[in-house]
This record gives structure tokens, C-alpha cells and sequence, in this order.
């Protein structure tokens, strides 16, 4: 399998925050020392995992500056730098490059529905600030559907590096490889469905689940990289029921409920993310205790 520059297994950070809601800084760090021990090629800080949407531009940027900081050349760091208003999504590319970011992962912009010349003209704006930019497609979170015809117009761009797919549709994935240029790097958005986008040709995965389990993942990912198909068919049995009720309420509230459990941060969300249900955190915690991770 070719290896592309983005290929491999990147973990949507949560965001690690104090009781009284402010960033923890020490938690992050522990976090990313965690994630670099488990394998893992890059980390996304300021993503939609790490409820980028109540975060400032100071504590994206600060995010940025952490990361790079602790994870010293060993991991790729791709900033989350996405918004649904064009000015606003280069301020914070702008942002992740002089922080030091690898790369930049951006949203579809979301509610205001752009026709594709204006998703063009979008992602044109961000690609020129001259950060490589990973393209976010997540229709059922923006409700709108990057297709493939846009998308390819945009790969055009040399700083169009590549895109997290999470559509959902398999089909439109593999139009996507079939299509791509060859240095264009197609990550999995859904966990459940990096094995199916592997097979199909594509390079790795965005995932959720390696914020409590990045050594796993690392593996798994490694194995259907290496062609090993038959390891990866069963780590992906081992794991798909981890990779479903991670998603039982909204990202990125289970999995951060999960990372609580462990130890690794304070059950701290930002409205209007909020706690678990008690149903939701008693499959939770008997996930975990399968799994072997309960603290």
C-alpha cells in the first residue's frame, strides 16, 4: 500500500477541562505523551472532538501551541482550524501555522449550506494561507455533502492534502480513491468504518476511540496498512463494539466520559455538551471493564 505523507492513525483529542471550565493544561500534555506511547502518527487538538465550537480563538491557539510544544517532532499535530464563516476559519489557520501545526483539519462549513463553488472558494481561502489542509466532510454534523466532483476541484489546490471522510457512504469513499491525485491522503472519519475504507484503498483514520485505546488502534491500523487483513479483520471484530457505544449520546460526551474513568481528565464539558445519562454511563463503565480499562 502506498504511504502518504498524512496516512496512518490520528486521534481527535478531547479537550481535557477543569472543574470550573477552563483549559487544563497539565492533563493535555499527559494526554499527549499518552497518545505518543500508544503509536499514533498525528494528534487533532481543537477539533469538533474537543468541542471546538465553545472553545476561543486564545484557547485554540494556546491547544496548538501545547501540542506542538509536548509532542516535539515525534507526532504530526493537525489543528482543527474549521468554521462556517470563511474570515474567521483563515484567522485560525493563520493561528495553527505560527503555533507550529503540521497541518490543518477543516469542517465543512456548517447551517449556511455553501453551493460548491462556494465550498470551492472556501476552502480556497483557508488552502492559501499555506498550512496543508485536510478537508472535513461529516454531512450528518453540517448537513451538507461534499461530493466527490467538488472535492476532486479542490484537490486541485496544492495545499489540499486530503480528507477526513465521514459521510457515512462507502460508495461516494471509493469514488473518492478511485479518484484522488496520488499524493491525496483519504482518512476514515468513523472508526467503525476505517476496515471498509482500508480495504478500499484509502490511508488510515481520524478516530475517536484512540483517545483511551491509541496503542489498539495504532495496531490495527498498522496491520491493514501492511496488508495483514486477516489481524486486522479480527482486531476490528475486537473493537467494533467499542467503536458503537462510543456513540451512544453525542461525541464527543462518551468518549470523554470514558477518558474520566480512566483518569485522565475531570468529567468537565462545555455547555451545551453536557454529563452522560446515568443508562448511558452504566454501558459505558461495563464497556470499560471488558475492554479492561476501568481505573
Amino acid at each position: 500500500m502506498t504511504k502518504r505523507k498524512y496516512a496512518g492513525t490520528w486521534t481527535a483529542l478531547i479537550t481535557p477541562f477543569k472543574k470550573d471550565g477552563s483549559l487544563d493544561e497539565e492533563a493535555l500534555r499527559a494526554l499527549i505523551r499518552q497518545q505518543i506511547e500508544g503509536g499514533v502518527t498525528g494528534v487533532v487538538p481543537s477539533g469538533t472532538t474537543g468541542e471546538s465550537p465553545t472553545m476561543t480563538p486564545a484557547e485554540d491557539t494556546r491547544a496548538a501551541e501545547i501540542v506542538v510544544e509536548e509532542s516535539k517532532g515525534r507526532v504530526m499535530v493537525m489543528a482543527g482550524t474549521g468554521s462556517n464563516c470563511t474570515w474567521e476559519a483563515v484567522e485560525y489557520t493563520k493561528n495553527a501555522k505560527a503555533a507550529g501545526a503540521d497541518c490543518c483539519l477543516v469542517v465543512a462549513p456548517y447551517y449556511n449550506k455553501p453551493t460548491p463553488e462556494g465550498l470551492k472558494r472556501h476552502y480556497t481561502a483557508i488552502a492559501d494561507v499555506g498550512l496543508p489542509v485536510i478537508v472535513y466532510n461529516i454531512k450528518g454534523r453540517t448537513g451538507i455533502n461534499i461530493d466527490t466532483d467538488t472535492l476532486m476541484a479542490m484537490a486541485q489546490h496544492p495545499m489540499i492534502a486530503g480528507v477526513k471522510e465521514a459521510s457515512g457512504d462507502i460508495e461516494q469513499m471509493k469514488e473518492v480513491i478511485a479518484r484522488r491525485p496520488d499524493d491525496f491522503t483519504v482518512l476514515s472519519g468513523d472508526d467503525g468504518m476505517t476496515l471498509a475504507l482500508m480495504k478500499a484503498g484509502g490511508d488510515g483514520v481520524i478516530s475517536v476511540a484512540s483517545n483511551i485505546i491509541p496503542s489498539e488502534v495504532s495496531a490495527f491500523v498498522k496491520h491493514a496498512q501492511d496488508g495483514a487483513w486477516e489481524e486486522a479483520e479480527r482486531m476490528n471484530t475486537k473493537l467494533s463494539d467499542m467503536f458503537k457505544k462510543l456513540f451512544i449520546e453525542s461525541n464527543p460526551v462518551p468518549v470523554k466520559y470514558c477518558a474520566h474513568r480512566m483518569g485522565l481528565c475531570e468529567l468537565s464539558y462545555r455547555l451545551p455538551m453536557c454529563e452522560p445519562t446515568e443508562k448511558s454511563r452504566k454501558v459505558l463503565d461495563a464497556m470499560l471493564k471488558e475492554y479492561g480499562l476501568s481505573a
